[in-house]
This record gives C-alpha cells, structure tokens and sequence, in this order.
C-alpha cells in the first residue's frame, strides 16, 4: 500500500493537471469582468481572502490523523465512533445558531471566536483523558458551523452593505477560493504526512501545527478587519448630518432572535411548499450523510494496511479536484451536458463505491487496495456532486430564503450520520470485533442502499422538472429534454 499510494497520488496530480487545462481551452472566453480593474475591490477581495484561507488550511491540516490519534491513544473503535457523534451532535444543535451568534456577537466577533474555539480544539488533542476529547469534539463542532457561514457572512455584507460593490461580482470571490480549496486540501495532506510520519512527530503533530495558523487567521480578523471596519466608522463621523439637517427616521430595530426565527420559518415554508426544494434536500440529507460515514471508516479499513495516512488523504482530496475540473469540463460550451446529469452520475458513482467496499471489506478478507480505489471513486463523485448541487440549489431555492432552507437540509443531513454512527457504535460493542467484526461491511451496505434511495430522488426530481427551465443551464435551455 505504501507504493500504492504514492503511485496513486502521481497520477492524481497528472489527471487533475490535465483536467484542468482542457476545461479552461473547452471554456468560451469571457469578457474582463470590472472587477478585475477595480483595484479598490481587489484589495477587500485580498483583505477577506488573507483571513479565509488560512482558517481553511487549519481546518484541512485536521483531517487525515483524527482517527489515527484515537487509536493511538488506545480507544475502542465503539470509543472512537461516540467521538465522532459528539461532533457531528454539535453541529447539529450549533449550524442553526452560527448564523444568530453573528448577529449577536457581530460578524467579526464571531470570526475571532472560530479562531479561539477551533485553537483550544486543537489543545486538547495533547490529553488522552476521553472526557477532554469530548469537549475537543463538541469545540470542533461549534467551529465547523462557524466556518461555514460566519466568513462568509462578513464579506456579503461588507461587499453589498459598506462597499457597494455589484452584487455580479461575489461569485468572483468564492471562485478563487473553490479554485484554492482542493489544492489546499491536497497540501494539507501532505503536510500531516510529514509531521506525523517523515518526521516522526506522531499523529498529533498536524493538530498542533494548525493552531498558529489559526492565530495568524485571528491576528487578519482582529487587525486588519478591524482597520476595514474603523476606516468604515470614520467616514460615517464625516458624513454625519449637521444638527438641524432633517434627516430619515430610524430603520424599525428587529432582534437577532425574531430574525433567527423568522429565517427558519420562512425556510421551512419554502421547503414544504415546493417539492423540487423537498427532493433535493432529501438527496443532499442522504448524499452527505454518507460521506460523514466515510470520513469515520476511511482510515480503519485501511490504515491496518501500513500506508502513509496524509498522502492516502491527499490521494482522495486529488480525486475530489479531479471530480470538479471533469464537471466544469462536461458543461462547457463544447460537450453541454446539463448538471442535472452530473448529479446522477456522482450519485450512481457513489452507489458503486459503496456496493464495492462490501465486498472489499469482508472480515478475513480484506482487499485493502479495492477498498482505496473505492474511496477514490467516491471523491471524485464528490467533485461532480458539489458544484452540480450548488447549481440546482441557487435554482431552486430563493436567494432570501436559501440560509433558512440550507439550515433544515443540514439537520436531516447530520442525525443521518449521527445515527449511523451509533448503528456501528452498538454493532461493534455488541461483537466486541472492532476492526475484524463485520459492522464495517454492514455500514458500507447500508450506505449503499443510502445511495440508492438518494438515486431515486434525483430521478424523481429531474422527472418533475422535465421541461422546467430552471434546472438547466442558460445556454442550453429549451434543448430537449433532461
């Protein structure tokens, strides 16, 4: 596996390097978007980018030796899966309230709280004291949801509320930091690879190494933000009216709380009312459930093997990017194939994966380099599930009403994955097997009917919307059918 995994990273890098050169010739030339010459713009796209990317890279550096530093202090796998559900039940009761807590707190504040809370997570990998784990895992949980909505929050606002840039150039940005991630991840995995493994430092070196990365993310949020936001009040003091200058009454002050509440119960009306809106988040709650599994099992089935974790994590994060520049490939002007394609052929890949590691996982016979091939399939059906998602996503569900709906699609989503956890915890308890019982396998099977069932939704919802405009892209609608 050793020489598997490196072999396989060589041709992953080929692959995606290929990939990516015949999506930008396949792409019509675009006309230079203002943006680019705005130098103004590119200096607040710098500024939020400085600060995002670093949180990303810490949170990636965590990924490939979670599971390995468990074991490696001893705990059971049964241990180790209440681990897991102790993360994934923080961001169960924490994705809700990350997008109050910015209101609360501030978009800023809560920025530098991600980087606070996401550090002493960090810390308390050092302890091998099962209840200081907890605490880690239930932190990394309020940090994950962080993440994903609190970074974002401050530069929409920023961009549309302080600036007044064109609301067209927001996808500029998080292009740049789609195009970032992959190779992020990718570098991550190498990076844990040579702390933990070249280096001999062990599996909590990676963990360590991510928390100055997450000091320098604070240092951006705490200064130079800070600067963005003083330059802000500044020019506010100047524009303030002179006294006796009318001037409009006060906006009608509505709590973060009543704002909260009003968001998820206009999300949950938009997700009852339509069911297109209904199906997909049935096939995001079931696709992405899955992939919390995978991320619990990858290194069981085959770290017993002896291969290099960080460069096996670079291999899957490699087939993911590879997965992403196929997509952006398969709907240029030149092949036109429609994302909702894109998605069945990610879902489908994803049903084969997970129907070939039941039988590359049987107790006694493991096939370790079947079962690595399987987890690749897997990534690069991520590659093509995300983007073709996001894309029936903003189709679908209403810009106002999307952080309410996104919200219940990801409740379903996580006590999917907490559940199934739980299913391994007490199967692996009960035959007291850990590695060599079958709850693996039986996992991987349930995960493949899983896939199946999130197969016939995306069926179900392309049947629904045959001839719905919305569901296709701009240059090919009115071409035929789905």
């Amino acid at each position: 596996m050793l020489v598997t995994a490196y072999l396989a990273f060589v041709l992953l890098a080929a692959l995606c390097v290929g990939l990516e050169l015949t999506a930008r010739r396949a792409a019509p030339p675009q006309p230079a978007l203002a943006a680019v010459a705005n130098p103004a713009f590119r200096r607040f796209q710098s500024l939020f980018l400085r600060a995002y990317l670093l949180a990303l890279w810490a949170d990636w550096l965590q990924g490939p030796y979670l599971y390995k530093l468990y074991r490696h202090y001893n705990f059971l796998e049964s241990q180790i899966a209440i681990l897991y559900v102790c993360g994934l039940g923080s961001c169960v009761l924490f994705s809700p309230a990350a997008g109050w807590l910015s209101q609360v707190l501030g978009r800023r504040q809560a920025c530098l709280l991600f980087c606070l809370a996401y550090s002493v997570c960090c810390l308390t990998k050092l302890s091998r004291d099962y209840f200081v784990l907890i605490l880690g895992r239930i932190l990394g949980g309020l940090s994950t949801s962080l993440l994903a909505t609190t970074f974002e929050a401050w530069y929409v606002h920023r961009h549309l509320d302080v600036h007044d840039f064109p609301r067209e150039w927001i996808p500029s940005t998080f292009a740049r930091v789609a195009s970032w991630n992959h190779g992020l991840a990718a570098g991550a995995g190498l990076a844990a690879n040579a702390l933990a493994e070249w280096a001999g430092l062990g599996p909590v070196a990676p963990f360590l190494l991510a928390v100055p990365f997450l000091a320098a993310c604070g240092w951006v949020v705490l200064w130079d933000w800070g600067q963005e936001e003083a330059e802000e009040g500044a020019g506010a003091e100047k524009g303030t009216p002179l006294l006796g200058t009318p001037s409009a009454p006060p906006p009608t002050r509505v709590s973060a709380r009543e704002r909260f509440s009003r968001g998820c119960l206009e999300g949950l009306r938009c997700l009852l009312s339509d069911r297109r809106v209904m199906l997909l988040g049935g096939v995001q709650a079931l696709f992405e459930s899955v992939l919390y599994i995978f991320v619990f099992l990858w290194t069981p089935v085959l770290d017993p093997h002896g291969p290099p974790l960080g460069i096996v994590f670079s291999c899957l994060m490699a087939a993911s990017m590879a997965g992403s520049a196929l997509y952006r490939l398969a709907t240029s002007a030149r092949y036109r194939l429609q994302p909702g394609h894109l998605l069945c052929l990610a879902v489908l890949l994803a049903f084969f994966s997970f129907f070939m590691l039941t039988f590359s996982t049987v107790p006694g016979q493991p096939r370790a380099r079947e079962s690595f091939l399987a987890f690749l399939l897997l990534e690069l059906a991520c590659g093509l599930y995300f983007p073709a998602v996001s894309f029936l996503q903003g189709r679908v569900i209403p810009e106002e009403r999307r952080a309410g709906v996104l919200a219940w699609f990801r409740l379903p989503l996580h006590l999917l994955a907490c559940l199934g956890l739980l299913a391994l915890h007490g199967e692996v308890s009960g035959t007291g097997g850990g590695e060599a019982g079958g709850g693996t396998r039986h996992m991987f099977a349930g995960c493949a009917g899983m896939m199946l069932a999130a197969l016939l939704a995306v069926i179900s919802l392309f049947t629904l919307g045959r001839h719905d405009a919305d569901l296709r892209l701009e240059g090919t609608r009115g071409e035929g059918d789905m």
